[in-house]
């Protein structure tokens, strides 16, 4: 039978939230070492030494192939095997495999976002004197991050709830710490509940934020001075209609 006193008993209870906290920096720290092994992945794909373009299609064709429960086995159980003195602990596992499988789906997400840039700007920063990686800096990444952005927060959601694949070996963050404090009184299934709710929090705290981060580099968004400039309804509600001017003739917005 379902009881709905274990679940307010465990909602706000101290190792809900560090396993809540565990879910978090895991996440946050496996994606921006993903985002940078991604980086430098879609510059080696896109270089013109088949060497380096070739491992990093080698790179990409085993992460995005194989899957990442896979992959943290292999470093949990097969690491040790090959090198015995090499024991990680399991929040090292999970963060470098995670690190690596994301970096994968980064690499092809960023190099989208930099050939969405016209092979122009960076002629145009090379005619100025910029070197490669100045005018990659400066000129085509800044304009590839609004590309690059909204799939970087969707991966970041997903991250956040494959988490829960740590559990496998041991380690308590949401899913884990639901199964280990829920085994002994046969009360899983309520503390999933309790995982479940703080994993739909989370997911919506991001949500918001990426909404933040995509409007900011959004170039058609409206700027407070927009907003004050449009005075009447119509404008605020549908972008035209009338506007006095300073001779007390009506002016036509367009905006």
């Amino acid at each position: 039978m379902f009881r709905w006193d274990i679940v307010w008993q465990f909602l706000f209870s101290g190792f809900i939230f560090q396993a809540a906290w565990t879910t978090l920096w895991i996440s946050v720290v496996s994606q921006l070492c993903g985002v940078i092994i991604g980086l430098f992945l879609a510059l080696m794909r896109m270089s013109r030494f088949p060497i380096l373009s070739g491992l990093a299609r080698a790179y990409i064709w085993f992460f995005r192939g194989s899957p990442l429960l896979v992959q943290v086995l292999l470093l949990w159980d097969g690491l040790p095997r090959l090198v015995p003195s090499l024991l990680l602990p399991g929040w090292a596992v999970v963060v470098i495999a995670f690190s690596l499988n994301e970096g994968a789906y980064m690499a092809e997400i960023t190099r989208a976002g930099i050939t969405s840039v016209d092979p122009g700007q960076m002629e145009a920063a090379k005619s100025l004197g910029m070197r490669y990686a100045l005018a990659m800096r400066r000129i085509v990444l800044p304009q590839a991050a609004r590309v690059i952005v909204p799939p970087l927060g969707n991966e970041f959601n997903n991250m956040l709830k494959t988490t829960s694949i740590a559990s496998v070996i041991g380690l308590e963050e949401l899913t884990g710490t639901a199964e280990i404090f829920g085994s002994p009184t046969f009360t899983i299934f309520e503390l999933l509940i309790v995982a479940t709710f703080y994993y739909l929090l989370l997911t919506t705290l991001w949500g918001f934020v990426q909404s933040w981060i995509e409007n900011r580099l959004n170039p058609d968004r409206l700027t407070k001075a927009d907003l004050k400039e449009r005075k009447s309804w119509s404008e605020r509600m549908i972008g035209f209609g009338s506007r006095t001017g300073a001779g007390g003739g009506t002016l036509v917005s367009g905006r």
